[in-house]
């Protein structure tokens, strides 16, 4: 299906985070595009089964996008010709990951520094593809002191892309300050495509908040679609929806089916859905609700302690390994998580970034 980028609502490509059965769960959920993890387009070449794997798409997923990483023109354009073959509505370039690996590879927000070589990506991947859209993702620029946005925009429509996606920080900010989307909506004015904001928005309200700043087509969001796959229904439907813990828990009884289909029911398949599952659970419990007095929790503003109103929400918002591990197992096992292990003294642990671009 062709996407429409005006009032869309777009699930991010997100390292681990985007495997198919959780974009297939925020596709239910009502995601208008679900986005596939970063694809590297020389392991395509070198025809990497892993790399491959990540083209993949789920029959029921109503708009899929690829997102690709490289650094030369041809070997950009044979990728995205093969992820169309494959299914792909919308091809992207991604322009934005700022984990070091990437961008000593030259990839990822290195490009920033190189507007030229990301229009060449963009015509050489056009003439692959034909009508099918090719996107660019980018940042504000590489560094604080080179906020170059503008001329990379601009770079990316002359040569002919079809939309921007723009996250509201720099390379070296990361993900440690709030997005600006004032930035975004400057890049909104320079352009005549459509630009899609991305950064910080957790509730539906951020999302109108922050598309009116802009003024852009659609919103993308990464990091609050992992802590609540949910957030595309709220957008979707413009309210704040409060569920509760066993609601919740049945929304990750959804993606355990999904997971099964999807790596099978042997002892393999099972192995590997576990480790996604205590993984997802180390963004899952950083889920807070909407306050007492009404006001809302902040994307930057991580909130380890809240008033838990029943045991498996404060079972939920737990974030120690022990508990991740068993509320897996439960589901796994289809089992009622009612005897979890004890809260440990040292509760309070350090968790991963996403690689996002």
């Amino acid at each position: 299906m062709k996407p429409s980028f005006t009032g869309a609502v777009i699930m991010a490509p997100m390292t681990k985070g985007s495997n198919l059965p959780y974009r297939r769960l925020c596709d239910e959920l009502g995601a208008t595009i679900t986005m596939g993890e970063m694809a590297l387009a020389r392991k395509l070449q070198k025809q990497s089964r892993p790399e491959f794997a990540l083209l993949r798409r789920a029959p029921s997923e109503k708009v899929f996008g690829v997102q690709l990483a490289g650094r030369q023109a041809e070997e950009m354009a044979w990728a995205a010709a093969l992820a169309v073959e494959r299914g792909a509505d919308l091809v992207d370039i991604n322009c934005g990951c700022p984990i070091d690996d990437m961008v000593r590879r030259g990839i990822g927000s290195a490009l920033l520094q190189k507007p030229r070589r990301i229009a060449e990506m963009v015509t050489a991947m056009k003439k692959a593809v034909g009508e099918v859209p090719v996107t660019v993702k980018i940042r504000l620029g590489f560094t604080d002191d080179d906020l170059n946005y503008l001329e990379v925009a601009r770079a990316a429509e002359d040569a002919g892309a079809d939309a921007l996606t723009v996250h509201g920080r720099t390379r070296t900010a990361r993900y440690r300050r709030d997005a600006s989307w004032t930035a975004i909506g400057e890049v909104v004015q320079a352009v005549k495509i459509p630009v899609i904001g991305n950064g910080d928005v957790l509730f539906p309200h951020e999302a109108e908040e922050k598309k009116a700043i802009a003024g852009c087509a659609g919103v993308m969001i990464a990091r609050g679609a992992l802590i609540k796959p949910w957030i595309f229904r709220e957008i979707t439907e413009g309210r704040y929806l409060d569920l509760t813990a066993e609601e919740r828990l049945a929304i990750y009884e959804r993606y355990v089916a999904l997971g099964r289909e999807h790596f099978g029911a042997d002892e393999r398949g099972t192995t590997r859905l576990r480790g996604f599952l205590v993984w997802h659970f180390g963004f899952w419990c950083r889920y807070v609700p909407r306050h007492a007095d009404g006001s809302y929790p902040r994307m930057q503003e991580r909130e380890e302690l809240f008033a838990a109103r029943s045991e498996l929400e404060a079972l939920l918002a737990r974030n120690d390994e022990a508990a991740h591990a068993y509320l897996a197992d439960c589901l796994l096992e289809g089992r009622r998580p009612d005897s979890p292990p004890p809260v440990p003294s040292d509760l309070i642990v350090e968790r991963s970034e996403v690689p996002e671009g």
